[in-house]
């Protein structure tokens, strides 16, 4: 037994040991849901940026809010009275029958053909709520978001964003800007993380909360180390897998990572052009710390009572909602540099509203209008907001028209989001869609648009970051939309 355990180690050996002690052992990384953490063995080599952007950044952090579903823009920032005043027509009754012209619809990528939703609608269907100017900007934003409306001078919406997909694939889309007929592609958090890295060596730099559309990757091409780390508001366990198997003693779970790092710098010796080691043990290191760093980041009784108000978390229909986007403002101020937060339950997303629409949004709005304004202005009140970029988007609008008497269907020709700080405008409405909502005449933006303003304000060129083997279309670009940039 003395001459087995004396033996010279042969490589091999090391890494069947190391694995199966990583299996087995009380660290608990044998099932840990954090690929971002613990396959950086796969993609080790950091992204071309790295901390280091290609030219001077106005923004360091991205607070990256969606609605999943499609929001109505003609009910929330995006007023259109023209459907007041012919509803009940149909379309081709109204003078905006043109809206119709095939010629203008054919951009849309129709996945399953003659699926009862994604269709036109062709009833005219009133507004379902009113409108009130905000600020000194008077922007016009709808009744049901009456709190961001009192932070229209800090916002810059745009309303003339299309997209390709008439189904919630479109969810995809808006992050990858690749419809999911093209396959699966990198999401724009990844893309920020790949590019920029991270702020904080005790934390993951991307982060997701709250549910997740089916595409559950971001890095794809680019690797598991730029996949999203899943993270709930449960400060006694925030992160799945993260804690010990078993109870064990930090001294004990500090010799068991010595113990990793021992058999990684043996393996080192053998292969001494391994340069996948180092950040593999990093990445282990990482985890270790995370144990604590990240329960103190979800420790809200740290946080005074008017900022538990602020957020809306002393009421039970905003508390899940604004706990979520405290946690938010908690990591940019720590350094995580992209926080993507997702509203609304089930496959295709709560914000879906093929019928009852009024009591929907009424209902889901009232969720998130007043955690969202508290996030501004809790932002702007501590000087993060000019280095951290918030938007607000969802995958598609409604149609103009009705969908089940009081409904709207999937919309992709016209639609609004909004963004603010970290260098940009606010106070502002950017683009247009025609009189009745349907498609996007002024200044029109595909989603990737919006992607290209977020890297250009986080000192990003896009078109730097490309990978051998994975030629990016031009599409996957965008264009920065410039007159939003201050």
């Amino acid at each position: 037994m003395k001459t087995q355990l004396n033996r010279s180690l042969d490589p091999h050996d090391i890494v069947i040991n190391r694995r199966s002690f990583l299996s087995r052992s009380a660290l608990g990384f044998g099932s840990i849901a954090l690929q971002s953490l613990l396959t950086r063995e796969v993609q080790a080599v950091p992204g071309p940026g790295f901390g280091m952007p290609h030219h001077p950044a106005k923004a360091k952090n991205v607070i990256w809010l969606f609605m999943r579903g499609g929001v109505s823009h003609m009910e929330s920032f995006d007023p259109k009275p023209e459907l007041n005043q012919y509803a009940a027509k149909s379309i081709a009754e109204t003078p905006y029958q043109g809206v119709q012209n095939p010629e203008l619809l054919k951009k849309v990528r129709v996945v399953v053909i003659n699926d009862a939703n994604g269709q036109q609608r062709n009833k005219i269907y009133p507004l379902q709520t009113e409108f009130k100017r905000y600020g000194q900007s008077g922007m016009e934003v709808s009744n049901w978001f009456p709190h961001i409306g009192s932070c229209a001078d800090d916002i810059a919406v745009i309303r003339s964003m299309w997209t390709t997909d008439d189904n919630h694939g479109a969810q995809v889309q808006f992050h990858s800007g690749r419809h999911m007929l093209d396959g699966r592609f990198p999401t724009i958090g990844a893309w920020v993380t790949y590019g920029l890295g991270s702020l904080n060596e005790n934390l993951p730099q991307f982060v997701t909360m709250g549910p997740r559309f089916f595409d559950t990757r971001d890095g794809h091409y680019l690797g598991p180390a730029y996949d999203a780390v899943p993270l709930k508001i449960d400060p006694k366990n925030p992160l799945d897998y993260a804690k010990p198997e078993r109870s064990i003693g930090p001294l004990r779970q500090r010799q068991e990572f010595e113990l990793v790092k021992r058999l990684n710098r043996m393996r080192s010796k053998h292969f001494p052009n391994d340069d996948k080691l180092e950040a593999r043990i990093q990445s282990y290191e990482l985890a270790f710390r995370m144990q604590t760093s990240v329960p103190d980041l979800l420790n809200f009784d740290q946080e005074p009572s008017h900022i538990h108000e602020m957020y809306g978390m002393d009421q039970d229909v905003t508390r899940p909602f604004g706990q979520q986007l405290l946690s938010a403002r908690r990591m940019v101020e720590k350094g995580v540099r992209f926080v993507q937060i997702m509203h609304g339950d089930g496959a295709a997303g709560a914000w879906d509203a093929h019928s009852g629409l009024k009591k929907n949004h009424e209902q889901l709005s009232a969720q998130v209008d007043k955690p969202i304004a508290g996030l501004l202005k809790d932002l702007k009140q501590r000087g993060l907001l000019d280095d951290t970029i918030v938007v607000f988007a969802t995958e598609f609008g409604r149609t103009p028209g009705s969908q089940s008497s009081d409904g709207r269907d999937h919309h992709p020709y016209g639609f609004s989001v909004w963004m603010a700080g970290g260098g940009l405008k606010g106070g502002i409405v950017h683009g247009a869609t025609d009189e009745i909502g349907f498609h996007a005449v002024e200044h029109p933006h595909y989603v990737t648009d919006v992607h290209a303003t977020i890297l250009n304000q986080l000192g990003l060129n896009p078109h730097r970051m490309e990978i051998p083997e994975h030629k990016r279309l031009e599409q996957d670009f965008g264009h920065i939309i410039h007159d939003i940039i201050a």
